[in-house]
């Protein structure tokens, strides 16, 4: 419903599969239990490539202002199996919540 939606739909096919999450509140221990071992998601940043990866963005720098809000996770969806993706992130949000403060 953007005004200028026209002008994505002429440069852009399609979107892409990055983006971030916002958590309410995390412990570095279960933020960990979320991102390793994840069989589909690798730790890393996405620089265009096909991989899927997760990566903790609290810290990173930023160049417009610094992050206010809760603990954020980058995540980008590569090319594997869509049911693949979603197995992979559920068994990481199990780990997080396991790994949680109760």
């Amino acid at each position: 419903s953007h005004p200028n939606h026209a002008l994505f739909k002429r440069d852009f096919l399609g979107s892409n599969g990055l983006f971030g999450v916002e958590l309410r509140q995390a412990s570095e221990v279960s933020i960990r239990a979320l991102c390793n071992g994840r069989r589909h998601f690798s730790i890393g940043y996405s620089w265009g490539g096909f991989e899927s990866l997760i990566m903790p963005a609290e810290g990173l720098p930023r160049t417009v202002a610094a992050w206010k809000g809760g603990p954020l996770i980058r995540l980008h969806c590569g090319l594997e199996a869509a049911e693949d993706l979603i197995a992979d992130l559920a068994e990481g949000l199990d780990a997080f919540a396991a790994a949680s403060p109760a």
